[in-house]
């Protein structure tokens, strides 16, 4: 019986080591439970000479930094960054920088000196540094803001959590409240998870409705609290780009026509190059514009439109013939199973709730001049970002989807 527990004590051990918890990323509470060394019954005395060590504790839990409010969050939370993390950002702002003594010398040698068409100059001088000064400011949002803290939900306190078992800790879901939906916690930074939320394993940390990992800001993940300014950013370096290369691509045609009216032999070049990168600006940047009004057209995130498995973690329990987890792991599953969840992905649009309505749970404000942080920077999303309206259908959906993936094997 002894070395019985002496194995379970080392497993558990194990188990702790590999979760890679981390104090400082935990969720409220404090669970401290240490396991000591018994001899067992069976196991020969130690000699009196031999040195006695004080006993080591194999479990040793402090949760009680993690779900600060969010105007107290560190750096501390998060691993340390490093210079190379910066050097796409650094080079996405250089890029955006460096075309600007061209477009300067393109527009007054076309349109003060060819033209003499000062009205011209001043109105495209004035669209194109107002969105460079939009994208600047949207991109300062994205680098600087949380993208989203985890915290627990209203109404839990830390007593509430202080009396976790051993059994709890290692194996049980603390259930801190129904709308913590689904999975609750996360089993890699020990924290809660609500709908939505996933776990950055390069940030090594949760973010609420987690789009994707960027890093072309800074190494940081755009998520609820940043995505309307990333929205907001992409959008005003794809007008951006479209309208130096449109302008640019009208003044190089000019001066093909009127060669003997150019007043300097590389204004063509200069014309040349900003149409070409202009337009390549464009169609990069804006192909990911046009994707995201897709997704915030539907609302989804990016994990979630490129996930289909996700769907399994909302499914009703499963039969337990089919010796499947709950929620079911997609490794588990068979082939034609995996098929129809992915069919079934392109229709269950679990957090759809009407094209209006979707674009609204981004952009929507509530004070009355809220619309000029929307148009300066794009603002912040609605909402705690721990719960969302859901699609009227799709329990319905589910439930289809979870009836077809019992039966699917046994219609060969």
């Amino acid at each position: 019986m002894g070395a019985m527990l002496s194995a379970t004590y080392a497993q558990a051990e194990v188990r702790v080591r590999k979760s890679r918890v981390d104090p400082a990323r935990t969720a409220s509470g404090r669970v401290r439970r240490s396991l000591q060394h018994r001899p067992s019954p069976t196991s020969p005395a130690l000699p009196a000479s031999s040195p006695r060590y004080p006993p080591m504790p194999l479990l040793s839990f402090d949760f009680s930094m993690s779900t600060r409010d969010p105007s107290t969050l560190d750096d501390e939370d998060e691993p340390p960054k490093r210079w190379y993390h910066y050097l796409p950002l650094f080079g996405r702002s250089i890029a955006s920088i460096a075309p600007h003594p061209s477009w300067l010398l393109v527009l007054v040698n076309h349109y003060l000196r060819s033209q003499n068409s000062t009205s011209s100059f001043f109105v495209h001088l004035a669209v194109s540094y107002t969105l460079a000064f939009l994208a600047f400011c949207s991109l300062i949002v994205c680098v600087a803001r949380d993208p989203g803290p985890v915290t627990l939900p209203k109404g839990t306190s830390e007593e509430e959590t202080d009396d976790l078992g051993l059994q709890e800790a290692l194996i049980a879901t603390p259930d801190f409240d129904d709308e913590l939906t689904p999975l609750k916690w996360c089993r890699t930074c020990w924290g809660p998870k609500p709908e939505r939320a996933h776990h950055c394993n390069i940030c090594g940390r949760c973010v609420l409705k987690m789009d994707h990992h960027c890093p072309w800001l800074g190494g940081k993940c755009v998520g609820h609290r940043t995505y309307p300014a990333f929205f907001h950013f992409i959008s005003c370096v794809t007008l951006l780009s479209t309208y130096i290369g449109v302008i640019s691509a009208r003044a190089f045609w000019w001066s093909l026509h009127n060669p003997t009216s150019v007043p300097d032999d590389t204004t063509p070049i200069h014309e040349l190059l900003l149409t070409a990168a202009g337009f390549i600006f464009a169609i990069v940047v804006g192909s990911f514009t046009i994707y995201h009004m897709y997704l915030i057209s539907t609302n989804q995130t990016t994990l979630e439109s490129l996930s289909p498995f996700l769907l399994l973690r909302y499914l009703p329990p499963l039969p337990a013939s089919l010796r499947l987890s709950d929620p079911p792991m997609e490794h588990e599953l068979s082939y034609k199973q995996r098929c129809l969840v992915r069919d079934a992905h392109s229709s269950v649009k679990l957090y759809n709730i009407g094209w209006r309505r979707n674009w609204a749970q981004v952009f929507e404000w509530n004070k009355p001049r809220g619309w000029i942080c929307r148009l300066i920077y794009g603002g912040a999303s609605r909402g705690d970002g721990q719960s969302f309206p859901r699609n009227p259908r799709a329990d319905e959906m589910l439930s289809r989807l979870a009836e077809r993936l019992a039966t699917v094997d046994k219609e060969a």
